[in-house]
């Protein structure tokens, strides 16, 4: 893990607004986020930035089609020579075959372009890339096959990916040296299940594959329940999870967390629901279930201290498909509840947590 970061329950975001400005986008991501700003995928700008579309750039074969908004890989045509090019970009750790245009990432390019745009340095600034499970069965060949179950093109889309994390990461790290990326896996919710055919040791394969490009902190993302070891027995240093409806799932597998937080793992609690039901609640309702979140774990053993040393504030999801009043509630109670944990758990004098001893859990 690289040298470890002051995070202490920071507010942090999953990539999507419902947005297609990204001078507004970043409005509100420094607003709301301004310790570490994530630059904001805009799908409703465009369908080049569709999580799935928006990393396709340069893969061997790939077919975007606009009109239909679907993403898929042509194999009725010879792909040797563009995968001759993707293995030669990996061997010589060519940076630039992972750039992602400013058609496909209009706010990104808005971040590298806009002189002064982060005024007060950040602690980090996060960046994101879809995952290569998820990827890989989203994205079909043109009989609707998922790539993922080809092995030579499933090796081809974790090395694409890994050169699209670490080309971000180079761009990023020129504006502040300490970066977050996210590997986003919401599909991981359907492994081991009867439509999802892949091994544990597939998995972490693939997703260590794109960890290798990171430099920084290397974080993933699922969005619903999932095996939660599978992901923990990678090298990922941010765990996220949608912790307002599937907080339980991660308590069923206390060996796991509890070595992940003893090797300086941190949980990014996805407390704040992306969607509708985000009407109903308060910061203070949050942090009540936020707390018993937590309990569910210190239940199966997990020391409180160790729980409280390695959090984040999250949403449960990307706030992409909402309205726009909806999706900046999400982004106003994250910051919300982020300051009332740091408030009693974070020192004065500097980011690290408090060890508070005995802390009252709700």
């Amino acid at each position: 893990m690289p040298e470890k970061l002051n995070l202490a329950w920071l507010p942090l975001a999953l990539g999507s607004l419902p947005l297609s400005d990204a001078a507004q986008a970043w409005a509100w991501t420094l607003k709301y986020l301004p310790q570490v700003p994530v630059w904001p995928q805009l799908p409703r700008r465009s369908y080049l930035e569709n999580m799935y579309a928006q990393f396709s750039e340069n893969f061997p074969g790939i077919v975007v089609d606009l009109e239909a908004e679907r993403t898929y890989v042509d194999r009725t045509q010879d792909l040797d020579r563009d995968l001759e090019r993707l293995y030669l970009a990996y061997l010589q750790n060519d940076l630039e075959y992972g750039v992602l245009s400013v058609e496909y990432a209009a706010a990104l390019h808005y971040l590298l372009d806009t002189e002064g745009l982060l005024q007060v340095p950040p602690v980090a600034i996060k960046g994101q890339v879809t995952g290569p499970v998820s990827w890989g069965l989203v994205v079909v060949d043109q009989n609707r096959r998922p790539l993922l179950y080809d092995e030579i093109i499933a090796d081809a889309i974790a090395k694409h990916l890994r050169l699209k994390a670490a080309w971000q990461e180079q761009q990023l790290k020129a504006l502040t040296p300490q970066t977050i990326i996210f590997v986003d896996e919401p599909y991981m919710s359907s492994f081991g299940s009867a439509f999802v055919s892949l091994s544990h040791d597939q998995v972490v394969t693939l997703l260590e594959e794109v960890f290798a490009g990171i430099e920084g902190l290397k974080g993933v993302h699922c969005c619903a329940n999932t095996d939660w070891s599978v992901l923990l027995d990678t090298s990922v240093d941010v765990l996220n999870l949608d912790a307002y409806e599937y907080a339980e799932s991660l308590s069923l597998y206390p060996d796991a967390v509890g070595a992940f937080l003893e090797r300086g793992g941190i949980i990014a609690w996805g407390i704040v629901p992306a969607n509708p039901a985000v009407e109903g609640e308060t910061v203070e309702s949050l942090l009540d279930r936020l707390h018993k979140a937590m309990d569910l774990l210190v239940q199966k053993g997990i020391p409180l201290d160790k729980l409280l040393a390695a959090g984040l504030v999250t949403p449960s999801c990307g706030t992409g498909p909402l309205d726009p009043q909806t999706a900046e509630r999400v982004l106003e109670l994250t910051a919300g509840v982020s300051a009332q944990m740091r408030t009693r758990y974070v020192t004065a004098s500097e980011p690290i947590l408090k060890p508070a001893g005995a802390v009252p859990v709700p």
